[in-house]
């Protein structure tokens, strides 16, 4: 196996017992880059010579001083803040624009000893569905997803082992799907977003993409998320009880979706599993509405500035929400607001009678084309509930694309979640008749 290969957690090992350095990693993941960017083009900056100069940095810090990420390579989405690189939003507003700070996260990341592999595309200050110049490296005819394009393919193309993405309505899950790799976004405010973009600040969530749960939870210790109680390490799926619920939005599924989840379902209850088919309440009916409505609102104040400064270089869809092109009262704004909150404890106590919530991930597999980024319908209930949610690979679509599922738990269950996803990935890549490629 070559050096790229390897997930955050192997290159670690690796690293660790002096049989891999950092600079020989980094070489190993640019020619991955330099061999596969004309057809996948997940990079909105790299430097080379750059990243050689971080992993040098890194060789050269005695063992007994380095970090529990130490010399793992991360693909930054280009909406957070680096220090020595552009950050530029896909916007022509910032081409060229380089900060001299890092965000929050990047400062984190760096402190715990991650290589900083470059910038990641996006769609535009992540709002937008039109796609990036970004491909699908498993069929560069269709969208890897958005709007954290550039990181999940990535991932997905082993050119790097984990990808920061954020998520507004599916941005996370979605490109994480249609991958064909994990992605997870933890509970809301969990992560600190100083130093990035910020869309709407009841929404905004910094997510996570992998190639496996175990590098999932690396970043998790990272970043410190804990429950109040501490999951049982080794979580077993036999005598354990799932929900399936397909939401209110199920009527959109399309055919991959639907034989996913009836699989994934299925292959639970073959380990041994309670598997119960539930469904939300009535007053949940609103959530894709409500969510719509403070997506709107809240750009209205977050894209004033550069309206102001630069409109005729504005996607029309923040343009329009500047204006409020839909006439969004204040009495709806309010409404969504407070009726989502109360919604939050109730979904808490539905998913709290469960190892796990197991829906889906996206509308299908990855639509044709890469002039949109696909649809979040799946996503936004749970971005606005707040709660975790995992995207898990091993389905297919009929086109043989990757198909993922997902499962949520309650508010700060984060960890609970991850052991959980870990037992249930093992299943789903198994046996869910989806394969993961390097491609060259």
């Amino acid at each position: 196996m070559e050096a790229y290969q390897l997930t955050a957690t192997e290159a670690l090992t690796k690293l660790k017992d002096g049989s891999l350095t950092v600079e020989e990693y980094a070489r190993s993941l640019l020619a991955r880059i330099e061999e596969r960017d004309a057809a996948v083009q997940a990079w909105a900056y790299l430097d080379p010579d750059y990243v050689i100069e971080q992993a040098k940095q890194l060789d050269s810090i005695p063992p007994e001083e380095r970090g529990p990420l130490h010399g793992v390579a991360v693909a930054v989405k280009d909406i957070m803040y680096t220090k020595d690189m552009p950050t530029q939003h896909n916007s022509p507003i910032y081409e060229g624009d380089e900060p001299k700070l890092d965000a929050a996260s990047i400062i984190t990341l760096r402190h715990a000893g991650a290589l900083i592999l470059g910038k990641s595309t996006t769609t535009e200050f992540a709002s937008i569905t039109t796609g990036p110049k970004t491909k699908n490296p498993h069929d560069v005819t269709r969208t890897p997803g958005g709007s954290s394009s550039g990181s999940a393919a990535a991932v997905g193309d082993f050119q790097a082992p984990i990808g920061l993405g954020t998520q507004t309505g599916g941005s996370t899950i979605r490109p994480g799907s249609f991958n064909g790799i994990y992605a997870f976004k933890p509970t809301w405010n969990s992560i600190s977003r100083e130093g990035l973009k910020v869309y709407s600040l009841i929404l905004d969530t910094i997510g996570f993409f992998s190639r496996s749960v175990d590098d999932l939870q690396l970043i998790a210790d990272v970043f410190e998320l804990e429950d109040d109680v501490p999951p049982p390490r080794e979580f077993s799926i036999k005598g354990s009880k799932f929900a399936v619920l397909k939401t209110m939005i199920w009527p959109q599924a399309g055919p991959g979706t639907i034989a996913a989840l009836e699989a994934g379902a299925k292959l639970l209850r073959d380990h041994g599993a309670e598997v119960e088919e539930i469904e939300l309440p009535p007053e949940f009916d609103k959530l894709p509405e409500w969510h719509s409505i403070v997506l709107r609102t809240d750009g209205r104040p977050t894209f004033l500035s550069e309206y102001r400064i630069a409109k005729d270089k504005l996607a029309p869809m923040l343009v329009d929400h500047v204006e409020n092109e839909s006439k969004v009262s204040r009495a709806a704004q309010l409404e969504a607001f407070d009726k989502i909150a109360s919604l939050r404890p109730k979904i808490d106590e539905i998913a709290s009678k469960y190892a796990a919530i197991l829906t889906p991930s996206v509308v299908d597999e990855a639509p044709a084309g890469t002039e949109t980024t696909g649809s979040p319908v799946f996503n936004a209930i749970w971005t606005a509930l707040h709660t975790p949610v995992t995207s898990i690979p091993g389905f297919k679509g009929e086109n043989g694309l990757p198909v993922g599922l997902s499962l949520v738990a309650p508010r700060y269950h984060d960890r609970h979640l991850l052991e959980v996803s870990r037992a249930v990935g093992e299943i789903f890549e198994a046996e869910g008749g989806w394969k993961r490629q390097v491609y060259h």
